[in-house]
């Protein structure tokens, strides 16, 4: 029989659980299903079994497209390992010293985390644009008009200019997670070992990083998780259709445009977008527990 607490706590429970239901799901379980029938959104589906998922591993015109995405996926998740992490660290070394106005660039640097990323690709994209762009006028007033280029225009660009904005809009996110490891660090520990050395590389290889690095193992998986799930920022700034050649093509991208390529054309093609899109996170919830649990033994190591 509940008890009155019992029957509460259901009561407060139970709302949350049909919002999860209705909203995470099923949709989920819906894409997984439409993976297993051939279907464009209009005529009646035929199921198909696993086909799909063969076709956008192993076919043409699939195979290459689905190749090219994840090389870039993989592209955009080693890049801001390195560039966005690497300048989080020193951010929030440099913001772990008291120094004038030292919460005002705290504040600035996580200022456009909040900033929606549809708004930070429009303003991007104006910022690239060839013609009026500040970044051209900008390198044309200090005289080095010569690299001054149409950056989301051409193959060589397109794809380094998307994740350099993407490190800008979340390099306040890492920042905040390393500065709040690096201020729960013992002061007298720290005392210690700056009574042995100066030197900052000694302190941060031997103290600074080891107790971070419980933090960076929650950065790591969250980028890897937001790398192979990275839409908003490309489909805003490139278009679904992508820069030329293909050189922004994500997998995210790939399987919304299979799905709804053109749905009042009938050239929707639910079937191979949503075998894509169920192979991807079945990927992604492998990887990243693996990840999660090799950098926790790592941390026992170090």
């Amino acid at each position: 029989m509940p008890t009155p607490r019992g029957l509460w706590i259901t009561c407060l429970i139970l709302p949350a659980l049909a919002v999860m239901l209705l909203f995470v799901a099923y949709p989920i379980v819906s894409a997984l299903a439409y993976a297993f029938y051939h279907w464009n959104g209009m005529a009646r589906g035929e199921f198909v079994g696993f086909r799909n998922f063969y076709d956008v591993l192993f076919t043409e015109p699939y195979k290459s497209t689905v190749q090219n995405a994840f090389i870039n996926n993989v592209i955009v998740f080693v890049t801001l390992m390195v560039v966005q992490n690497g300048a989080a660290f020193i951010l929030a070394y440099a913001l772990w010293r008291e120094f004038p106005l030292a919460r005002f660039h705290r504040i600035a640097v996580f200022l456009p985390v909040v900033l929606s990323t549809v708004i930070v690709g429009y303003l991007w994209k104006l910022f690239l644009n060839p013609l009026f762009g500040i970044v051209n006028q900008t390198l044309k007033a200090v005289g080095l008009a010569g690299l001054a280029q149409p950056w989301l225009g051409q193959s060589d660009t397109a794809l380094a200019s998307l994740i350099l904005v993407n490190a800008w809009h979340w390099v306040g996110f890492p920042t905040l997670i390393f500065l709040a490891a690096m201020q729960r660090i013992p002061s007298e520990i720290y005392d210690a070992v700056r009574m042995e050395t100066e030197s900052e590389w000694v302190k941060i290889r031997k103290i600074i990083w080891p107790l971070v690095a419980p933090a960076a193992t929650i950065v790591f998986v969250l980028q890897f998780i937001g790398s192979f799930n990275w839409f908003e920022l490309p489909y805003v700034m490139e278009g679904m259709s992508g820069s030329p050649y293909g050189n922004t093509d994500v997998l995210a991208l790939y399987f919304y445009r299979l799905a709804f390529g053109n749905p009042g054309a009938g050239s929707s093609d639910f079937g191979h977008g949503s075998a894509l899109a169920a192979l991807v996170f079945i990927f992604i919830t492998v990887f990243a527990t693996a990840m999660t649990l090799y950098l926790r033994r790592r941390e026992i190591e170090l």
